[in-house]
């Protein structure tokens, strides 16, 4: 992948996130629930229950609100019940879509999924028509900068699986999805603290779009993450707008 690009895609998309604190709470709030539903409420016990509640942490959830989530969650309080779609498509270009959702209302959210596809100029696909070009991955993004070498000892020492130096000097590291917080806490004991640091679907490939068609996907991706009921989206596409 386009390694200036990449980085500066990562920061448009971390610039979004931050204007939509509200929402993000939200989304957090339902991944408690559904990690602590499906795994349990012993967070040494549940790593994806422990991901979810670091991440909410940073985002200066109260504690009492984690708790009463995990309560309702693991049977404790009455709460709604979440079920996890995800749902896959094609934007601008035949660029690649991925759309997880939580929802207690299935009929709801693939009608609002297919018209945000549709509206802006994609189509919602079947189960398995773009989820092949992904892999589920730890990703560990370090801005420009960064002491190449150190990082690069580090992590291939604490069990990463690649890194990758940007065009611009940024560092992307890689690790299997249940590596990830091994690796985070090796790599934050080395004294590497990662702008991004995640959970993700990650594309093997990238198409980069430009001009008109950048922006029409970024209509399109905006659309698709305003849905209630969205908790994540991914894609293939590196986007330049200049």
């Amino acid at each position: 992948m386009a390694g200036h690009s990449k980085w500066a895609n990562i920061q448009h998309r971390k610039g979004r996130q931050d204007e939509k604190r509200g929402k993000i709470w939200t989304r957090l709030i339902r991944e408690i629930m559904v990690a602590a539903r499906t795994g349990g409420g012993d967070i040494t016990a549940n790593p994806r229950l422990r991901l979810a509640i670091d991440k909410a942490k940073a985002a200066n959830m109260p504690a009492d609100n984690i708790k009463r989530n995990v309560d309702k969650a693991t049977g404790n309080l009455e709460g709604v019940t979440y079920e996890e779609i995800r749902y896959e498509g094609y934007g601008i270009g035949g660029a690649a879509v991925i759309v997880d959702t939580m929802t207690d209302n299935r009929v709801r959210t693939v009608a609002e999924v297919r018209h945000a596809f549709s509206k802006h100029g994609g189509n919602l696909g079947t189960e398995g028509s773009v989820s092949f070009q992904f892999k589920h991955v730890g990703q560990f993004f370090f801005a420009p900068g960064s002491d190449e070498e150190a990082l690069m000892e580090a992590a291939l020492e604490a069990g990463a699986e690649d890194v990758i130096t940007g065009e611009d000097g940024s560092i992307e590291v890689l690790s299997a999805a249940v590596d990830f917080e091994a690796l985070k806490n090796a790599l934050e004991a080395a004294g590497f603290k990662a702008e991004v640091a995640e959970v993700t679907m990650r594309a093997d490939n990238s198409i980069t779009l430009t001009g008109e068609d950048a922006e029409k996907m970024q209509k399109l991706l905006d659309a698709l993450e305003d849905l209630d009921d969205t908790q994540d989206v991914f894609h293939n596409a590196e986007l330049d707008t200049q």
